[in-house]
């Protein structure tokens, strides 16, 4: 029986005891934790969410290339093959490339690259490349990987001005992931303090920020996030852009975060603990950060968690249209506009790859996501 629950071999009387006492002891967040540890598909996502935002945030020492430098010779080149075994049949446990030829077809002024076998260059971890600051603090020229001059290695290929693909797109995690982060961030502080104040106080109060929340909940989201876009000024930098957006998403996005949480302060605002906060001469601002948040935290975590993925889609999507992140910035969306006509796609299809990020992240929050709405309620089976 306790094989059947995941909990190991047969356990003695003693340690199943232990285990009981362990339990019952345990807070809620061990219990929570404890719970969502069984969730393995979401503990998978959770480590490639960990991965992706490492992505974003070192993506100088994972690119192999500057992101921006074009490699004239190599336009619209397909990805490199990474090889273990060469032509004559020897393995080779270090992998390696072929550098590629290009050539003009004349007929149809189609470039085609073919691989050089004559010409092999192992791949190298940890080498020395174009110098950066990490975290913009310490001067370094340490890459993840790369090859000896005078080849280059272009894991994902490159777009139609040569530029490497591979290292855009660990670039452009930056933006579409902390867009999501930021957006996330602001609108659960704005959906908690009006939420709070609305469930906490109710009356007038209540009835004004109620009447405000269902005229911007009919609105239509993305006709309104595509118009507050394209309104921004022309003449914006894209750090100015960058905050824009994020603001549009967040005000977007706080409507029914606040919603929720003034539902569960009406369920909680006449509890015990509460009587007592007041009792006790605490604010009543003090009563809904200290108090009344922090008893449904889980609910808000879950919430949290299903509400980036959507801000990542609104902001790929308006890059994508062009009226949200601008070049020379690289988000997800902006690497897609490559890829947004039949010939582009024949021709390269590897220009997708930055929609394969877009969907991993989706699918890795939207799992991680159920795992915590699962965990949250421990004492359910």
């Amino acid at each position: 029986m306790l094989r059947r629950f995941g909990l190991g071999r047969a356990k003695t009387p003693k340690q199943v005891a232990q285990f009981d006492e362990s339990y019952y002891l345990a807070s809620q967040w061990q219990l929570i934790w404890r719970k969502f540890r069984r969730h393995r598909l979401a503990m998978i996502s959770a480590l490639v969410i960990i991965f992706l935002y490492s992505l974003a945030i070192f993506p100088e020492f994972y690119s192999i290339n500057d992101h921006h430098k074009r490699h004239v010779k190599y336009a619209k080149a397909p990805p490199h093959t990474v090889r273990f075994v060469d032509d004559e049949g020897n393995f080779h446990l270090n992998p390696f490339i072929y550098d590629m030829t290009q050539k003009l077809d004349m007929d149809t002024l189609k470039r085609n690259y073919t691989e050089d076998r004559t010409k092999r260059y192992p791949i190298r971890f940890f080498v020395e490349g174009e110098s950066y600051r990490l975290l913009g603090l310490i001067d370094t020229n340490i890459h993840l990987m790369g090859v000896d001059e005078p080849a280059v290695f272009f894991p994902f290929g490159t777009d139609e001005l040569g530029r490497d693909l591979f290292s855009r797109t660990m670039h452009a995690a930056r933006i579409s992931l902390s867009i999501g982060f930021l957006g996330m961030v602001t609108s659960f502080v704005l959906g908690c303090l009006i939420g709070g104040v609305s469930g906490y106080f109710g009356g007038t109060v209540d009835i004004i920020v109620q009447r405000v929340i269902e005229f911007l909940v009919s609105i239509p989201h993305i006709p309104l996030i595509m118009a507050l876009s394209a309104a921004f000024p022309p003449e914006w930098s894209s750090t100015q852009v960058y905050f824009g957006i994020t603001v549009v998403l967040a005000i977007v996005s706080w409507p029914p975060l606040a919603r929720a949480v003034r539902g569960k302060l009406l369920e909680l605002r006449e509890a015990d603990f509460v009587m007592a906060a007041r009792i006790s001469n605490m604010g009543d601002m003090e009563i809904i950060i200290k108090h009344l948040l922090p008893s449904f935290a889980s609910f808000l975590i879950v919430v949290l968690s299903l509400a980036v993925p959507g801000m990542i889609l609104a902001e790929t999507a308006l890059s994508f249209l062009q009226i949200g992140i601008r070049p020379p910035a690289v988000s997800w969306g902006v690497l897609l506009q490559d890829a947004q006509n039949i010939r582009s796609l024949s021709q390269s299809p590897w220009l997708l790859i930055p929609g394969l990020f877009v969907i991993a992240t989706v699918l890795a929050f939207n799992f991680l996501g159920d795992g915590l709405r699962d965990a949250a309620d421990p004492y359910k089976q």
